[in-house]
């Protein structure tokens, strides 16, 4: 069932690319929306079918591939994995949906979109320590490609700056694998089978500090943050959506399941410090999203403090934090995704995104009040306003890491009040006033332009009042995963 995930893009891919025949653009565009959701309509029914009360992998499927190196194709699928599983399919048909028909080289572009679903996907589903690289350097070509050839004037510089902070993150993940693997005494690279709670505390400590960089560039975290506002800015909105929604879960995920559940001590003794490091980019994040006039940029800005948040949950490693650290994923990949959404409505529309030149959108005769109003749903969500998923997310991180880290999650706090500030001054400035000169004759927004936006705005307020809806799935493994943890380290004690 999980192959079908991999299997269904794959083909839709090659029948875009290589089909002998001329293919339009639009037939390109149908042809990938409808293998994007073919393969969402089947993460809706693996979680229909998923049984939330088993924290074990679930669906799993095993077949030997290299021996000689210990690789194997092992999927399984949990409450960590399922809800990043079900957004990125999500995102991936928005993506494909909100790419403007008239886009050269299409088909190429196509192939590359479905390409990158396929990386993501597997990353989430692989149970093999190996077999989960190879599908995080998948996902690398298609993004710095689709960043290369569809993206702004500096795109390729971005691309490469992309790159190159990607490969060194992969290198260092690489390294600290291997390192599980052969001083663990281990024949294969299959989670299952890594006996990593038996390594001294300080290999332990050495191996954890590469998966802490290597996934911390990829989230990104301060001071591995800067390729993302270059790759955002230059990006299409499309790929900023993957980009914001799916594509930085891929670190916290890495860190989640890899880092806490796999090197349980380690993890305790080095957590002061990683509480430390998520205010200090919680907070330097939220201060540079206020400096800045590129819409684009402040909202980039804005996911480097919101992922702080994940990381000071994850320290803490109580079952009420850990929970918070996904529903946080969650929420940023649907808030940052409408966001990303609404700035490239008002970009198409108005030709700039600088808060000194678009001004006054909300004019209901000239202007964009149906967009505003949508912003108005995205800031907030973002903001933290109680009603949306982000205030039930963030809520969640503090409340279960104030017991740990009471002084680190007061100052992470100050950091929900600095997006409000930074998204009032968005909201201020673009939509509020007079209409600005540059912007008098604004083309007019279809209805197609809306409606992702608006079904992502609805995903915010529905999970935002009915959370358990989410939380059901998640809450059973994450606890498992904390109180394996608080068994192993005190055994090991």
């Amino acid at each position: 069932m999980l192959t079908v995930l991999l299997l269904l893009p794959l083909i839709g891919a090659a029948l875009i690319g290589f089909f002998p025949i001329q293919v339009t653009s639009k037939l390109s565009r149908q042809i990938a929306l409808g293998f994007a959701s073919i393969a969402f309509v089947w993460t809706i029914v693996l979680a229909v079918l998923f049984n939330p009360s088993n924290v074990s992998h679930q669906f799993t499927e095993f077949l030997p591939w290299i021996d000689v190196l210990g690789l194997n194709y092992h999927l399984g699928v949990d409450g960590l994995s399922l809800p990043l599983l079900v957004l990125n399919a999500l995102l991936t048909c928005i993506a494909i949906y909100s790419t403007d028909e008239s886009i050269n080289r299409p088909r190429f572009y196509y192939s590359l979109l479905l390409l990158l679903n396929i990386g993501v996907t597997g990353a989430f589903l692989s149970q093999d320590l190996l077999l989960f690289f190879l599908f995080y350097e998948i996902e690398l070509i298609p993004l710095y490609l689709l960043i290369a050839i569809w993206g702004g004037q500096r795109r390729g510089y971005a691309a490469t700056k992309f790159l190159i902070y990607t490969a060194i993150s992969g290198v260092l993940i690489l390294a600290s694998f291997l390192g599980m693997v052969w001083l663990s005494d281990s024949h294969t690279f299959t989670l299952n089978d890594l006996n990593t709670t038996s390594l001294p505390l300080v290999t332990q400590i050495i191996l954890l500090l590469g998966i802490l960089i290597g996934f911390g560039i990829k989230m990104p975290l301060v001071p591995f943050h800067t390729w993302l506002p270059d790759a955002h800015v230059e990006a299409s909105t499309p790929i900023s959506v993957l980009l914001a929604g799916v594509l930085l879960k891929l670190g916290t995920y890495g860190l989640l399941r890899f880092g806490m559940d796999l090197l349980p001590d380690a993890w305790n003794y080095l957590a002061p410090f990683l509480a430390t490091w998520a205010v200090v980019s919680v907070l330097y994040g939220s201060s540079c999203a206020i400096a800045q006039k590129d819409m684009k940029k402040m909202v980039a800005y804005s996911s480097v403090g919101h992922m702080g948040y994940v990381l000071l949950a994850a320290a803490a490693a109580t079952p009420l934090s850990v929970l918070g650290a996904v529903l946080q994923m969650i929420s940023h990949g649907l808030i940052s995704a409408l966001l990303f959404l609404l700035v490239g409505v008002v970009y198409k529309k108005a030709g700039s995104r600088d808060l000194d030149v678009v001004k006054g959108l909300f004019n209901p005769e000239r202007g964009m009040p149906v967009i505003g109003s949508l912003m108005v749903v995205g800031v907030m969500a973002s903001s933290g306003i109680p009603g949306m998923i982000g205030f039930i997310s963030e809520f969640i991180v503090f409340r279960g890491s104030f017991a740990v880290f009471p002084v680190q999650t007061l100052l992470s706090m100050i950091g929900t009040g600095l997006s409000a500030v930074y998204f009032l001054i968005l909201m201020n400035r673009a939509f509020f006033g007079r209409l600005s000169v540059q912007v008098m004759n604004l083309p007019r927004v279809y209805w197609s332009d809306r409606l992702p936006a608006f079904a992502l705005a609805l995903l915010i307020v529905i999970f935002g009042l009915q959370p358990a809806w989410l939380i059901r799935w998640t809450e059973p493994t994450t606890t498992a995963m904390v109180n394996i943890e608080n068994v192993v380290a005190t055994a090991t004690k």
